[in-house]
């Protein structure tokens, strides 16, 4: 098992980052939340988990252990593989997430795509017990973006929309939070150093924080 990885940031995609670890470059797949910490050519750790299937071997990479634990833990439940467990950590921060399974808050829970009613309830009843919960501040995972130019976000859409896609929401919904991210121009600017790419994820961010709240 690879627990972690440390080394240069080669480059930073919308739902992976490439870090090189003793000469080679190694995808680890990520959060938003955890992409927009990083930066291209400076040291970064991730804490990181390996799963292995029979025709591919993925990392996936955190800042924080806690988001590794539920990452891990949210797999336990039947039905949740990395991809569904990686979208709840991308739209639900851990304290939302922990609470709301403490709680047996469904409406928290539904707000990842891919989670309905009953495999709320399911993921509820099976973990409540294994987290350490505090209370739910009405936060959801993506944040409050700050407001900058709306042209910094210019040209993004296709590539977030595929990113919100690929994440578990409906093609129609994700144009239609992106739409209004950029018509608002609520993108935050700038974090890596003001490339497409970066503006690329901020935006992303920001729709994720639309579709928590419209869910």
């Amino acid at each position: 098992m690879i627990s972690s990885v440390r080394g240069q940031v080669l480059a930073i995609s919308l739902d992976h980052v490439v870090v090189e670890v003793g000469g080679v470059g190694l995808a680890v797949l990520a959060t938003p939340a955890t992409l927009a910490t990083l930066r291209v050519g400076e040291q970064t750790t991730l804490h990181t988990q390996l799963v292995v299937r029979e025709d591919s071997l993925t990392l996936y990479g955190f800042v924080e252990t806690e988001s590794r634990e539920l990452f891990v833990l949210l797999q336990s439940v039947s039905g949740i593989g990395p991809r569904l467990a990686l979208a709840a950590l991308a739209v639900l921060d851990p304290d939302t997430l922990r609470g709301a399974l403490a709680e047996g808050n469904t409406t928290v829970l539904t707000q990842v795509p891919g989670i309905g009613k009953k495999g709320a309830e399911r993921l509820s009843l099976e973990l409540r017990d294994k987290v350490d919960a505090t209370p739910i501040s009405g936060a959801t995972g993506a944040g409050a973006p700050s407001a900058v130019p709306g042209g910094a976000a210019d040209g993004v859409k296709p590539d977030v929309v595929e990113a919100l896609v690929s994440l578990g929401f409906a093609a129609k919904q994700a144009e239609k939070a992106v739409d209004g991210v950029l018509e608002n121009g609520a993108v935050g600017s700038g974090e890596n150093g003001g490339s497409s790419g970066t503006d690329t994820s901020a935006v992303l961010r920001a729709a994720l924080g639309v579709l928590g709240k419209k869910r």
